[in-house]
């Protein structure tokens, strides 16, 4: 093994250079967002950007920690980094602080801490342990239930709290097994039932089922009549029939009123631009209002005039569109999908399970962020509270989202050596 003579030796540049330029292009529409010309230093920590200031420079500290922590400590400690967030999302439950109708903060004197943020991290290590200490086989069903739990306890734990958008973000450790080759088909089924469940909102249940029993009949047809195919047809048709009729009952009596008021919104089902729709709604005049290049920096009226609530958090996607228009708005995705690419690159490269397994687990969480939190501002998704990574608002997010990645980089930093 070589002697390391410094903590940034053999860093990808890359991953910390677009960290360093998002975190950088958010801070500064964080200020546009809640500009306040009596309040006009960006330093200035009685307002939002001055104490996004704060979580930067406390982030650098703790970039500084993670490349100066040994490696062997994220393997050693991984489930025990696990078990003590789970610790936290727990004792949110029981004597967390309400916002927003989540009870997923804890408040510590004037700060507040969302544990659910840094529970990705922590799953990601779990996971990336678990499946990188066994000889695995992902057609052994007990290892997919015992993977399966790792994702599900926090998740369900989160979806208590009533912050059903985080709670989401557990699904996409899927794309983690598919890397290590879970079978496609999987996806597949995923996407059918999301279709399904959004057919179902549309036309309803028993033009469903006289849709899927018809297509049955013409498989039937076409396939080769022995018992064996007739049997699986008959019980993927049985579990397709059962799933549409739990749709409407999940959307009635699971599902919150401000919730099924967005998917109606979002499905064309409503028009509620006072209520439910009002956010997307302003959301989409801001974007489209910034034209090609936009209105320039702080010249945005819709940031301005504070027509779009949760703009410097949830929605600030839309104060780019407004201010720097198409162009800014496309610089902003070109530069997140360089950045997931080059972690798929990195990942790729690693000489160590565990590395590569964890490098795609933080391509997935960052890709479902950024993929749901822009499709949310301009209409495509229900808006559930996910923030923009690197670009939103708040020391939780920016500081769960930065020991994420960087204890990546720091992985890949001793690529060489078997972890």
């Amino acid at each position: 093994m070589r002697n390391r003579t410094s903590i940034f030796q053999n860093m990808d540049w890359w991953i910390v250079s677009l960290y360093f330029i998002l975190v950088i292009m958010g801070w500064f529409s964080i200020y546009a967002a809640v500009y306040n010309p009596e309040h006009s230093s960006m330093f200035d920590f009685s307002q939002r950007y001055g104490k996004q200031a704060l979580w930067i420079g406390t982030s650098v500290i703790l970039i500084l920690t993670i490349l100066l922590i040994d490696i062997k400590f994220f393997t050693g400690f991984a489930y025990l980094i696990y078990g003590a967030t789970l610790g936290l999302l727990v004792l949110v439950l029981l004597f967390g602080t309400e916002v927003a109708g989540s009870k997923s903060w804890i408040r510590l004197g004037s700060i507040s801490i969302q544990p659910a943020e840094f529970a990705k991290f922590a799953t990601n290590l779990a996971l990336a342990k678990y499946l990188s200490s066994i000889q695995l086989n992902l057609k052994d069903f007990k290892q997919i239930i015992r993977a399966g739990i790792i994702i599900f306890i926090p998740s369900a734990l989160i979806f208590l709290q009533n912050d059903t958008g985080s709670a989401l973000v557990y699904f996409v450790f899927i794309m983690v097994l598919y890397r290590e080759g879970f079978s496609g088909n999987i996806l597949i089924f995923g996407v059918f039932m999301v279709l399904l469940f959004i057919l179902t909102l549309l036309v309803g249940n028993w033009v469903m089922i006289a849709v899927v029993t018809i297509l049955s009949s013409i498989i039937f047809i076409l396939m080769k009549k022995n018992r064996k195919n007739i049997l699986v047809l008959f019980a993927i048709l049985t579990v397709v029939i059962g799933f549409i009729f739990s749709i409407n009952y999940a959307f009635e009596n699971i599902l919150q009123a401000h919730q099924k008021n967005r998917i109606e919104v979002l499905l064309g089902k409503k028009t509620d631009y006072r209520g439910a729709g009002y956010n997307v709604h302003q959301s989409l005049i801001a974007i489209g209002s910034g034209g090609s290049t936009g209105k320039g920096f702080l010249q945005g009226t819709q940031t301005k005039y504070n027509f779009v609530p949760e703009q410097s958090t949830d929605f600030i996607f839309c104060t780019v569109g407004e201010e720097w228009g198409f162009v800014g708005t496309s610089a902003v995705i070109i530069i997140f999908l360089i950045l997931l690419i080059r972690i798929v690159m990195v990942a790729e490269r690693q000489r160590s399970t565990f590395a590569r397994l964890y490098g795609y687990g933080v391509a997935a969480i960052l890709f479902f962020h950024f993929t749901i939190n822009i499709a949310m501002t301009i209409g495509l998704a229900p808006v559930i509270g996910i923030p923009l990574p690197f670009f939103s608002y708040g020391g939780s997010s920016l500081w769960a989202f930065t020991i994420l990645l960087f204890i990546f980089v720091k992985m890949d930093s001793h690529r060489l050596e078997l972890l």
